[in-house]
């Protein structure tokens, strides 16, 4: 490391032994997870406040680092540094890792040691990138596993709830990345959900959620169908409401952005050559949650004013966003079951043909296709007090999502309008009055 490891006032990482001290550590971060609190068993009624994070320093040797204290020095050194970012650390204390305790929940490390860093002691500096040497920014693109050690989304889709529960390897290229989305749970505690879609040569659609926040601001740096991911230890979990397998990053995972190794260059090279991929007017709903912000759409429509504006509108292909205040006014539930539940591909989620049970999509071999998952597919009636919007598209749940539609131009609608419901739910009184009554906005 020519600016800095040349000045040798720095111990290496895999020189660490327990007891060490006056010690001078550089590092990359690889990993980090959120900021947690506990109760103080020493100051009853009053908590404590921990986070965690992984130091590297070579392409062999990596390190997990916790800090201890209270709210305002844990929040404030979290929030000094971030994933990719190269730190000084001074003076931390080392002590030696209870493997199978501390790794069941920290990332798998190859030192035997960690480090602690103290508020009194311990001193942590961010380096900027003219400061250190290449070789160190580097290593952010090298995965914390064998470049070779992964499943391929195809194969665990093939393994199915055998793995369900399992923590495994995964290369993969990301195809789009969701919203972010708060939530409160019912003991008050507010979270944060972001759903990627990931795909790969055996796989068009896959999904991985991520639950923190460092995950997610590292997720919302990827660009869609330009960007390949490592992520080790990821735990794979049989998602029973879609019938599918899914993905979850967690406190052991280390995800790589663009990892630099033979395996992930030749899915870049997939990824570039199959950039053109048709989103076809049946899979549109997923499509359009996992492209779309509903925070971002503000506009409110009356029903006149949507048809209105489709009317304006058509011949573009492009859809528009917006909020209406309305009631179902139709519901058929008792239709026939197949026009209320339809099989999509477990897969990539399009709507299966029911003619021939395949999917048009991802696989036209028949004799190929997979498995299918049952999922809500209903047409319903909005109406509001100045007219009614027929077929409007109610797929999926919607439960977790606050109330916005999108607007579509389709030939297969009726009135050349398609109307996909994102989100869905009781609006507040005073508001839809006040809209109701003509005074929203667009």
């Amino acid at each position: 490391m020519a600016n800095f490891f040349a000045s040798r006032t720095f111990t290496a990482l895999s020189d660490l032994h327990p007891n060490m001290a006056n010690l001078k550590i550089i590092g990359i971060v690889i990993g980090k997870t959120d900021v947690k609190s506990f109760p103080d068993r020493k100051n009853i009624g009053s908590e404590r406040y921990t986070f965690s994070f992984t130091l590297r320093d070579s392409p062999t040797c990596f390190v997990n680092a916790a800090s201890w204290g209270n709210e305002d020095y844990i929040k404030s050194l979290s929030d000094s540094f971030r994933v990719g970012e190269c730190v000084i650390i001074e003076n931390p204390l080392i002590q030696r890792k209870e493997i199978e305790r501390e790794e069941k929940f920290s990332p798998t490390t190859p030192s035997n040691c960690k480090l602690l860093l103290s508020e009194n002691h311990s001193t942590v500096k961010v380096c900027s990138s003219c400061e250190v040497d290449t070789k160190l920014l580097s290593l952010i693109h090298v995965p914390v596993k064998e470049s070779c050690d992964y499943y391929s989304l195809g194969d665990i889709v093939a393994n199915g709830q055998s793995l369900d529960g399992k923590i495994i390897n995964v290369l993969a290229a990301v195809r789009s990345v969701g919203e972010l989305k708060h939530f409160t749970t019912s003991d008050r505690r507010k979270g944060q959900r972001c759903e990627v879609k990931l795909y790969d040569e055996t796989e068009s659609s896959f999904s991985m959620i991520c639950w923190d926040n460092e995950s997610i601001l590292l997720a919302q740096n990827w660009m869609p169908q330009a960007t390949v991911i490592f992520a080790s230890d990821v735990r794979i979990s049989f998602d029973k409401f879609r019938n599918c397998m899914t993905a979850t990053v967690i406190s052991k995972t280390i995800i790589t952005t663009n990892p630099d190794t033979p395996e992930a260059n030749i899915l870049l090279h997939f990824i570039r050559e199959n950039k053109d991929i048709n989103v076809l007017d049946d899979a549109i709903d997923s499509y359009l949650k996992d492209s779309i912000n509903l925070n971002t759409i503000v506009d409110v429509y009356t029903v006149e004013q949507l048809k209105a504006k489709a009317l304006k509108n058509e011949g573009k292909a492009d859809p528009f966003y917006g909020i209406l205040y309305a009631y179902i006014s139709t519901l058929n539930i008792d239709d026939e079951p197949t026009k209320v539940v339809r099989n999509r591909c477990s897969s990539c989620g399009y709507i299966v043909n029911e003619a021939s049970n395949t999917c048009t999509t991802c696989n036209k071999d028949s004799a190929k296709f997979k498995s299918v998952f049952l999922s809500f597919d209903m047409l319903i009636d909005l109406t509001d007090h100045t007219g009614t919007l027929n077929s409007c598209s109610l797929t999926g749940s919607v439960a977790e999502e606050t109330l916005g539609c999108t607007f579509v131009l389709s030939h297969r609608a009726r009135s050349g309008l398609k109307i996909t419901i994102l989100s869905c739910k009781l609006a507040d009184p005073i508001e839809a009055s006040r809209n109701l009554s003509g005074q929203g906005h667009v």
